[in-house]
């Protein structure tokens, strides 16, 4: 379970860049060949409708951006200014860093909460509990425009997203309070690549 949350907004965010990519790419292709006039193929191809994937690629980048959220502080990527905090005593810059570091675990916690809240308002609640077989009178949810799927699913990335980056917040202060260590990221490296071994470095064969 524990190795599934290691890189789960990698696995996130690569899913959904490229289900962007390819939505994105079809409706680019069918853009252009609804224009082409070949007897057969241009009523085909009208005939399908993609006015929905720019409102789904849209809805897809706030998913990323949520995520990638959590991801930034989970590796480290996040900008902070550190000057100042870096030239305490050790006891003190570590109780300054703890305090940060909760802080952002307070925060995000908060807006989750406030986000699920919203989308259990949303139309969430009724959705549930329809499923559910519950019996309700509660009214359904909005939609969007294009796709008319329901908004509480959209809005959902809110408290998901935050909770996760949450989790993360937790996650490095535990880390920091038992070895003093913070994620750094290091922009020389790319992950999944080994190092070249100092051979090839020199050119050496």
């Amino acid at each position: 379970m524990l190795k599934v949350l290691d890189h789960l907004e990698e696995w996130l965010i690569s899913f959904l860049m490229g289900a962007a990519t390819l939505i994105i790419f079809a409706a680019v292709l069918h853009r252009y060949a609804s224009g082409l006039p070949i007897p057969g193929v241009q009523d085909w191809v009208l005939g399908l409708n993609f006015g929905w994937a720019q409102e789904l690629c849209i809805i897809m980048f706030v998913w990323m951006a949520k995520f990638g959220a959590a991801y930034g502080v989970r590796t480290g990527i996040h900008v902070g200014v550190d000057v100042l905090i870096n030239r305490m005593s050790d006891r003190r810059r570590a109780g300054f860093v703890v305090f940060g570091l909760l802080a952002g675990a307070t925060f995000t916690a908060i807006v989750g909460t406030l986000g699920a809240t919203f989308v259990w308002e949303n139309g969430a609640h009724q959705a549930i509990f329809q499923m559910l077989g519950i019996a309700t009178d509660l009214p359904e949810g909005p939609t969007t425009p294009d796709l008319e799927a329901p908004t509480w699913i959209v809005y959902s990335a809110v408290p998901l997203g935050s909770y996760l980056m949450c989790f993360r917040f937790l996650q490095v202060t535990w880390t920091f309070l038992r070895t003093g260590e913070l994620p750094r990221h290091d922009e020389s490296k790319v992950e999944g690549i080994e190092d070249t071994p100092d051979a090839v470095k020199e050119g050496q064969p």
